[in-house]
């Protein structure tokens, strides 16, 4: 998969600041500077302030700030199962490739076996992936051989489905339906920080599937140069605490 940052609040933690401030001031927030909004908070320099006033805001639970500054995403090649746990977020705003108007006519099923078009789960290869609810644990070469050869030639033969149903004369909004659950898809994704830290707790968790994990973790990564000190003590003090930062 590949995860890119598209667009971002430029200084969100400002923002953030501002807004929580905001709460506690008898004067109009917006005819003061940063520096005069700041004052009262502890710390040498207005980024010592920062760093304080958001580690007291996710602390104390004050999360509402967070909910100001946005980031926009974009997400290429996850399957449409990663997509489907992905879109459960219901503060999250999505636009989706679309199999009704984008076909895969012209994809070579024989480049499928070698992962084109459909996400390859690890464990279709490695004998030792251990899965949530699998009912066995690792297995011998023999039996991952044959796993693959199952897994592979299923994928291929539904592409090859597919395509012989478009030239049969199916639309393409009604010939996906033989198509794997890990058919990859591309899709761009809008929310706000406190949303991003909720997604990340529910989807960077040890029991989650493992190809959100991963997608979770980069967009983690994405976050934690945007907005800095706020994704520095969530890492510290806050991943893993599922549904504490739920709107």
């Amino acid at each position: 998969m590949d995860v890119r940052l598209l667009e971002a609040t430029d200084d969100p933690e400002r923002v953030v600041c501002l807004g929580a401030r905001n709460d506690y001031m008898s004067d109009f927030v917006g005819d003061q500077s940063f520096e005069e909004v700041m004052e009262s908070v502890d710390g040498g320099s207005l980024e010592e302030k920062k760093r304080t006033l958001i580690g007291h805001l996710l602390s104390h639970g004050h999360f509402g700030p967070f909910e100001h500054p946005q980031i926009t995403i974009a997400v290429e090649g996850i399957s449409r199962s990663c997509m489907a746990q992905l879109t459960r977020h219901r503060h999250v705003s999505f636009d989706v490739q679309s199999m009704r108007y984008v076909a895969f006519d012209e994809v070579d099923p024989a480049e499928v076996r070698n992962g084109e078009m459909v996400v390859v789960p690890p464990s279709a290869s490695d004998p030792n992936w251990v899965g949530r609810n699998q009912k066995s644990g690792a297995v011998d070469e023999e039996t991952v051989k044959e796993r693959e050869r199952v897994f592979t030639e299923s994928v291929s033969r539904s592409v090859e489905d597919y395509q012989e149903l478009l030239d049969l004369g199916m639309a393409p909004e009604d010939a996906r339906f033989v198509l794997p659950i890990g058919t990859e898809v591309n899709l761009v994704m809008s929310m706000n920080a406190r949303m991003l830290m909720h997604v990340a707790d529910m989807r960077a968790a040890a029991d989650s599937q493992w190809e959100i994990r991963e997608l979770t973790e980069s967009v983690l990564d994405i976050a934690a140069e945007w907005c800095p000190l706020t994704f520095e003590y969530y890492d510290e003090h806050m991943k893993g605490r599922k549904n504490r930062l739920a709107p």
